[in-house]
């Protein structure tokens, strides 16, 4: 109840309008208010309607996650409609979508800012889930230092550093597993301050997700190398959206009390085939 005893909706809110932001939210809205945003309106009313019409109480909004007032603004919009006891952030570009340098604004430097603004107001007891990606674990060891920067150094100073310059990112890939990598250590950080107001953090970095992302992967520039690592997997198949979504029900559900700040690779085994199996670099 607020001060006038009306009562307050549980809110949450789903930044990335797309299927495995979707199958998310399916399982863990049940009863509350869901706030989709998404840069584009028409996707986030597509969806809407899809969760109306399963008896969900949606509305939309739209961010650009790589613009700190558009953020705030979603904050906003969130906070007037109640208590914010979900995030899920599964908006994104992929390689074969965008330059290294947009890949870094959006994915990396946007997810940021979505756990700092979001992290000041989420309610206790609430939990987050950010969407980051197997690439992650197939960048190479970074130093200890290197580690600290992408998980702690303050947001609007993230692409200034040294790491991520043009000189030192040059191709979209490259970027892409750095700002995986660095989401998955940004969680970890965050989930100590989200601690401090009693709510949990974590993320999931799925492998080849048939989504439509995944099928512009699958017949871009390197769709020949996604198709292999379909085959050559352990489980010989790509995932789904829904798959992703039972993942996250348990992250922020009360079976998932006990974890925070921690990151679940589900990828059908593609990278521990990349690291001691088939996909190994020859």
């Amino acid at each position: 109840m607020n001060g006038r005893g009306i009562p307050v909706s549980s809110v949450i809110v789903v930044i990335g309008a797309g299927s495995i932001g979707q199958a998310v939210a399916r399982r863990v809205s049940a009863g509350k208010h869901v706030l989709l945003a998404d840069l584009r309106q028409e996707n986030a009313k597509a969806a809407a309607e899809v969760l109306s019409n399963a008896g969900f109480e949606v509305s939309t909004a739209t961010i650009n996650v790589s613009s700190r007032e558009s953020v705030r603004r979603l904050v906003r919009e969130a906070t007037a409609l109640g208590d914010i006891t979900g995030v899920i952030h599964a908006a994104g570009v992929s390689p074969s979508q965008a330059s290294p340098s947009t890949i870094l604004a959006v994915d990396l430097y946007g997810t940021a800012v979505v756990l700092e603004e979001f992290g000041n107001v989420i309610a206790r007891g609430g939990a987050g889930v950010v969407i980051a990606s197997q690439s992650g674990h197939r960048l190479g060891a970074l130093t200890p230092e290197q580690n600290a920067a992408l998980a702690m150094t303050p947001a609007d100073a993230l692409l200034s550093l040294p790491m991520l310059q043009p000189d030192q990112v040059k191709d979209s890939l490259h970027a892409y597993q750095l700002a995986k990598r660095g989401n998955a250590l940004r969680v970890m950080a965050e989930a100590v301050r989200w601690g401090k107001r009693g709510a949990r953090v974590n993320t999931i970095s799925p492998g080849i997700i048939i989504t439509p992302l995944a099928k512009d992967e699958l017949s871009g520039p390197r769709g020949e190398g996604y198709r292999r690592m379909i085959e050559l997997c352990p489980a010989g198949r790509a995932g789904t959206p829904d798959e992703v979504g039972a993942v996250g029900a348990l992250l922020m559900g009360p079976d998932g009390a006990f974890i925070t700040g921690s990151d679940f690779l589900m990828d059908g085994g593609v990278t521990a085939s990349y690291w001691f199996g088939d996909l190994a670099p020859r």
